[in-house]
């Protein structure tokens, strides 16, 4: 678990994506970085685009800090965890995988939301998620096969 939650933050790191409110787009880089096609990770077996690094600012969100966090309606009811994070193309955080219902692990069911629904925000020391729903729309939401397994 601990390697795909790095596999993820490197994945967000190279993106470039901008994570702060679970809202925001990625834009293309200024200054002769490239243009926007240029962005995000390629599908290959080898790299074909020099090596750049990217400052990560105060206000950007980890993934590590995503997976596992809780995700809460407006009554501050509990109503999932964030599972995975989805990737488009390698360059935009496109859906937030969230397992919602069940106990303990059993009888629960995946969603996948759209990361503009959601905010961000500090519960208590440890980030927290919202959302504007209730616990019977997410379990009667289309469900996501999800297998935690890797490829």
């Amino acid at each position: 678990m601990i390697t795909s939650k790095r596999l993820i933050v490197g994945v967000l790191a190279l993106s470039c994506a901008a994570f702060p409110a679970l809202a925001q787009t990625a834009t293309a880089p200024t200054g002769g970085m490239g243009s926007s096609s240029d962005m995000g990770m390629k599908m290959a077996d080898t790299a074909t685009v020099k090596l750049k690094f990217v400052t990560v600012k105060p206000a950007d969100v980890m993934s590590s800090k995503l997976v596992g966090a809780t995700v809460y309606n407006n009554k501050k009811e509990t109503v999932g965890e964030i599972e995975d994070l989805v990737i488009e193309h390698g360059k935009i955080v496109t859906g937030v995988i969230v397992s919602v219902g069940g106990f303990l692990g059993l009888g629960e069911s995946y969603v996948v939301l759209d990361p503009s629904t959601m905010a961000v925000g500090d519960k208590g020391g440890k980030w927290a998620t919202y959302v504007d729903t209730d616990k019977d729309t997410l379990k009667n939401a289309p469900t996501f096969k999800y297998s935690k397994h890797k490829m």
